[in-house]
C-alpha cells in the first residue's frame, strides 16, 4: 500500500472512530450542553494523538480507542423515530397508487 493510500485509510478510519465516540457519547448524555463537555474531551483525545508520525504506534493507539469505544458502547442507543428500526418507521405509508383492488 502506497504512503498515500495508508494515509487516506487512516485518515477514514480516524475520522469514522470519532464519529463514532460523538454518537454513542450523546447516547449516553441526552441535554446538549452537558453532552458538549464530553464532546470537546473528545476532540481532545484526538488532537493529543495527532501528530503521532510512527505507524506502530498509531496502531496500537487506534487499536485501544476502537476497544475502549467497544467496551463502553451504549446497550440501547438512540434510533430516530422515522429510520429503521425507529418507533415510527413506515406507520403513516402513504395509500397504494393505481385501482383500487376488490376483496371478495
Amino acid at each position: 500500500m502506497s504512503a498515500s493510500a495508508y494515509a487516506a485509510a487512516h485518515r477514514l478510519r480516524v475520522k469514522t472512530l470519532y464519529k463514532a465516540m460523538l454518537k454513542d457519547s450523546l447516547d449516553w448524555t441526552i441535554q446538549r450542553d452537558l453532552w458538549r463537555t464530553k464532546a470537546i474531551e473528545i476532540r481532545a483525545m484526538f488532537e493529543r494523538n495527532m501528530k503521532i508520525q510512527d505507524p506502530r504506534r498509531v496502531e496500537i493507539l487506534m487499536q485501544e480507542a476502537e476497544a475502549a469505544y467497544e467496551k463502553n458502547k451504549h446497550p440501547d442507543p438512540l434510533i430516530w423515530a422515522q429510520f429503521y428500526g425507529g418507533t415510527r418507521y413506515e406507520r403513516n405509508l402513504p395509500p397504494p397508487m393505481g385501482p383500487p383492488v376488490e376483496r371478495h
